[in-house]
């Protein structure tokens, strides 16, 4: 995997770097900003980028912009977000999109997880942090998530980071067959078409989470 970090911040850009190498990948380019993003990128063709959402020069929304910037541009290349805290607005209209993830930063200890996770958004697979999911999730008055049970939205929070059945089963200790009807409720209460699989249905789940969000 090639691999181009924006952060501003030197030691975590230089840890981040540090993981990637370690991990066997290879690391072609990091930044302080994404002023030259676009031309490195061009450059390089990296299969991810990682960029911090608040950076020079007013350390906002830069990283946002510039990751909206480079879905528009290079819509196969991955991208990946981090945050030091829950930002969903900057996230909202990325997410549905692929070959895209938003992370906290504290995800990074995590090193293993942080780096498939890394992989699967530079494959084309998305990844949202359990934090950002939950704020997401969360039912306004009215809205259809209302209809969901608590262990229906925690199996939606799953599907949502981009866990396989398979995988909530192991992390909800629950049987397959169980967590299999659980997500058909959840499809069905949320009118997302059941045929829906794999990355697809994160994607159709992702994109429902963003519609809701935005009416809400």
């Amino acid at each position: 995997m090639r691999v181009v970090i924006v952060e501003d911040q030197v030691l975590l850009r230089a840890g981040l770097a540090r993981l990637f190498v370690d991990g066997g990948h290879e690391v072609v380019a990091t930044l302080g900003d994404a002023t030259t993003l676009a031309d490195v990128v061009e450059t390089h063709g990296p299969d991810l980028v990682i960029l911090d959402i608040r950076m020079p020069p007013t350390y906002t929304d830069e990283g946002s912009r510039a990751a909206r910037d480079l879905k528009s541009w290079y819509p196969g290349t991955g991208v990946l977000l981090l945050s030091q805290h829950i930002e969903t607005a900057h996230a909202v209209d990325l997410v549905g999109q692929p070959a895209f993830g938003y992370l906290l930063k504290d995800r990074v200890l995590e090193v293993e997880e942080f780096l498939e996770t890394a992989a699967r958004v530079a494959g084309g697979g998305s990844a949202l942090d359990p934090k950002v999911v939950a704020a997401l999730v969360a039912p306004a008055v009215g809205s259809p998530l209302e209809r969901l049970s608590e262990r229906e939205r925690r199996v939606l929070e799953l599907m949502a980071e981009g866990l396989t059945n398979a995988a909530i089963a192991q992390r909800l200790d629950l049987s397959l067959r169980t967590v299999e009807a659980h997500v058909r409720h959840v499809l069905l209460k949320l009118d997302i078409p059941e045929g829906e699989k794999g990355h697809r249905r994160v994607l159709a789940v992702l994109t429902h989470l963003r519609a809701v969000h935005e009416w809400s």
